[in-house]
């Protein structure tokens, strides 16, 4: 299915409750109601959808996923937009919070085995991620592999040191040019982290 667009979220007091809305329903063929859902980063909305057949009461807990687009102040008036798929059709799209991912019931579907897969990979990888020691200022990073950077220079072992005006916000400094860097989602990289020589008495 392609995008849909439209000018208001008719009432909802956001993009999550009104997908929420959408595949919350019944018919006479099932009842669908979703179990949990998430917007995660704004872009890409996830859902556990639990449908029971009419016919035999058989019960099923898939994953929806829809692309979200939400713009209160586009300027043709199209403030909501979102593409909508199933789990089956293999999402590239693979951050799905653990807690929906617990909630679906087993599947022979190829593409939603191996998206669930993709999903429990990423979790495992963000995970490990998470758990990485934090360098603090002061201390030395090493990464296994050297960081090219925009000035043409090439780095692996780099000094941590405080934004000066953004406490919170770590700097890596080339110890030979004393050049400043920022380096977003270092924590995904392979390095090494030294406190400093400690100070001779």
């Amino acid at each position: 299915m392609g995008w849909l667009f439209m000018t208001s979220l008719s009432g909802h007091s956001g993009p999550r409750q009104y997908l929420d809305a959408q595949f919350t329903y019944e018919c006479e063929e099932r009842t669908s109601r979703v179990l949990r859902s998430a917007l995660v980063g704004f872009h890409v909305y996830y859902a556990a959808v639990e449908q029971i057949r009419a016919a035999d009461a058989k019960r099923e807990v898939w994953a929806v996923v829809c692309l979200v687009k939400y713009n209160p102040r586009d300027r043709e008036g199209y403030v909501f937009g979102y593409k909508d798929m199933d789990e089956s059709v293999g999402p590239f799209h693979c951050d799905c919070p653990q807690a929906i991912l617990d909630l679906l019931t087993p599947t022979d579907r190829p593409h939603a085995v191996d998206w669930r897969a993709r999903c429990r990979a990423a979790l495992a990888a963000r995970r490990i991620t998470r758990e990485k020691p934090t360098p603090r200022p002061g201390q030395t990073i090493v990464f296994d592999d050297p960081i090219s950077f925009s000035d043409g220079a090439t780095h692996a072992r780099l000094d941590v040191i405080a934004h000066p005006s953004r406490p919170r916000t770590l700097l890596f400094r080339a110890a030979d040019t004393g050049q400043l860097y920022r380096i977003r989602n270092y924590k995904a990289r392979a390095y090494q982290i030294f406190d400093p020589p400690a100070a001779s008495a």
